[in-house]
């Protein structure tokens, strides 16, 4: 099976989204502590978990939009690379949660409309 997104939005609502060296250094993405400051040593940067993407108050990317992305044609490298059916070890454990989390949110759904 090829790797295809369901549009769901379930990665950009469970997990936190690490820019890259380039995209933190970019400054055009919103990070979940650009208040502080710009870090310029992105290893810093990076082991502090600075170059992660904002979450809005929900817990969710700040870039998505309902179950869109706002910025999907220049979203960040990892967004590029991650899919629901990737069988690429690195994204194992996403995967299950996400397949865990449509399982519940289906589940919920049942039980509404019972």
């Amino acid at each position: 099976m090829a790797n295809t997104c369901n549009g769901c939005g379930l990665c950009c609502k469970l997990f936190l989204i690490n820019l890259n060296r380039e995209e933190y250094q970019s400054g055009k993405f919103k990070t979940m502590f650009e208040q502080f400051g710009h870090i310029d040593d992105f290893k810093l940067a990076r082991e502090s978990g600075v170059n992660f993407l904002a979450k809005k108050e929900n817990g969710e990317c700040i870039y998505l939009d309902g179950q869109d992305c706002s910025i999907h044609a220049d979203r960040p490298a990892v967004c590029r690379d991650f899919f629901c059916t990737s069988k690429a070890e690195k994204f194992k454990t996403m995967v299950k949660i996400i397949k865990e989390a449509d399982k519940e949110k289906n589940s919920s759904v049942l039980q509404i409309k019972a």
